[in-house]
């Protein structure tokens, strides 16, 4: 099974309310859901700054539907014609974490798909510090990571590898 990794939208919106597509969720004709892809992440994107501009002001995010945050803004990237150019935007953060969900698969070939994303999710650094979120009229409010995303936090590749250490550890007994 594969690990699928996803771009939260660059559009200020919460996707808990405003549908963001592609998302995990099956649907029949009518949109009613039938399932759950639970081999997903949904990254939102942030910034270099641990204060209120954390998170990046195009970032969408979301309690239920935004798994955890990554860097997106000031992003070296490849460009047409062998060239690099500073990007941003949530599809910026989201290779960084499908890099780290490689990197575990990598040198860790015997966790599934759903183990990587359960390492990845339990290791994010929690920011205590509020952020800032723009609301639908335009307006602004300061939150928690943890009221906007179902982690709370920040990938980190070391804590994920400590953790992936512990848990093959475990499976070991």
């Amino acid at each position: 099974m594969f690990l699928l990794v996803h771009a939260a939208g660059n559009d200020s919106e919460d996707n808990d309310i405003s549908t963001n597509y592609p998302n995990k969720y099956f649907t029949d004709s009518l949109g009613a859901i039938t399932d759950t892809a639970h081999a997903w992440i949904t990254v939102g994107a942030t910034g270099p700054r641990k204060d209120e501009e954390l998170l990046a002001s195009f970032s969408n995010y979301g309690k239920t539907s935004v798994d955890v945050f990554a860097p997106g803004l000031y992003i070296n990237s490849t460009a047409p014609h062998s060239e690099y150019k500073e990007e941003q935007g949530t599809s910026m953060a989201a290779p960084v974490v499908a890099g780290l969900a490689g990197m575990l698969r990598s040198y860790y070939p015997q966790l599934t798909a759903l183990e990587t994303k359960e390492i990845i999710m339990d290791s994010v650094v929690k920011v205590e510090d509020t952020v800032r979120i723009k609301l639908e009229d335009g307006s602004f409010k300061t939150v928690n990571l943890a009221d906007i995303s179902i982690s709370g936090g920040i990938v980190n590749a070391y804590n994920a590898v400590e953790k992936a250490n512990d848990y093959i550890a475990k499976k070991k007994k």
